[in-house]
């Protein structure tokens, strides 16, 4: 329904499925290689214009900068080292789960109706809106229960959750593969394997992107960007409690590694149990590296001209922080 230019069958439908796992799991970085085999996938169908991004291409890295994750699994681990460095005995660091999903829920709807209305793609279909409104009822009724709690149990239930979810989703691959007689353990080293090449691949690419975001910083960008937004939250009379948060934000567009490098000083600065640190950890959950994802992606299959790729991307992105902020209000206030 999404790809009506991809071809039923094609090996590009197995690789972008590949990749949103990969994206479903928190994997960050992990799922690049996919991405790109996805990316290579489709321009073997791009004949007519090579350098022009598809809409099969935009509708994919759209989707994947907007990035809907299950499971926030590499923001937990490093909220539960950080609990330990911190001291913190019986923190649950999976109380994210929830409020991620649904932070990352609104980011994935907003970026899927922004290029559809763009690509004038109709929505209005069963196989579409069928599995929407399935996802958005359980997630609905799973808000609906907590929120039936005093925060410190809701918070308690949604880690327990977010755990057992996290369990049985890796019971559930080991099982799939002792069914189906595949190796596990050899299936993810040939896969490690192969990601040394995408390192090397992607390494011109990744070079550029490190330098301006090294440039955007050291100019002072990022405070006066900062400074205004303060200003503006403080005419609007609003709560400020949020903003040590927002560079997270603001970064991940940019760079996942120098986001979670700011979450990192917001759980230092504030404790990783704090209100900004939960809403960091939110963030840097549910929003993606929106530049570095259409920077490698394209570049890795000499695509220049993007057309309507970065706007909906971007629209995305806004959607999922002013989200993850509400998300987290809702949950931990």
């Amino acid at each position: 329904h999404l790809f009506p230019g991809v071809p039923q069958g094609h090996p590009a439908q197995g690789a972008m499925t590949m990749d949103s796992s990969a994206n479903l799991l928190g994997l960050d970085n992990a799922a690049t290689p996919l991405g790109l085999k996805a990316m290579q996938e489709l321009q073997s169908l791009n004949h007519d214009r090579p350098d022009t991004a598809t809409n099969a291409q935009i509708m994919f890295l759209v989707l994947n900068t907007a990035g809907l994750t299950l499971i926030p699994t590499s923001v937990i681990a490093i909220r539960q080292t950080m609990a330990v460095k911190q001291g913190l005995v019986g923190f649950n660091a999976a109380d994210i789960f929830l409020p991620t999903l649904v932070a990352t829920a609104c980011s994935l709807l907003s970026a899927l109706i922004a290029v559809a209305a763009v690509q004038r793609i109709p929505l209005w279909r069963a196989g579409l809106l069928l599995p929407l409104a399935g996802f958005g009822a359980v997630v609905g009724a799973l808000v609906w229960w907590l929120s039936r709690f005093p925060p410190d149990q809701a918070a308690q239930w949604m880690g327990v959750i977010g755990a057992g979810f996290i369990l049985a989703v890796v019971a559930a691959f080991l099982v799939a593969g002792a069914l189906r007689g595949v190796s596990v353990y050899d299936a993810f080293v040939d896969g490690a394997k192969d990601g040394f090449g995408v390192a090397v691949q992607i390494i011109p690419y990744l070079v550029a992107m490190l330098v301006a975001i090294a440039v955007f910083r050291a100019a002072g960008l990022m405070d006066v960007l900062m400074g205004w937004i303060a200003a503006a939250v403080s005419a609007l009379g609003l709560p400020t409690d949020f903003l040590p948060a927002v560079p997270v934000g603001l970064m991940k567009i940019l760079s996942g590694s120098g986001a979670r490098g700011l979450m990192v000083d917001v759980m230092q600065t504030h404790g990783v149990d704090s209100f900004p640190a939960k809403l960091a950890a939110i963030i840097q959950g549910s929003t993606e590296t929106t530049f570095y994802v259409l920077a490698v992606y394209f570049g890795s299959v000499g695509v220049k001209h993007t057309r309507h790729a970065l706007p909906c991307a971007l629209l995305a992105d806004a959607v999922g922080l002013v989200a993850a902020v509400a998300v987290a209000y809702a949950f931990f206030r």
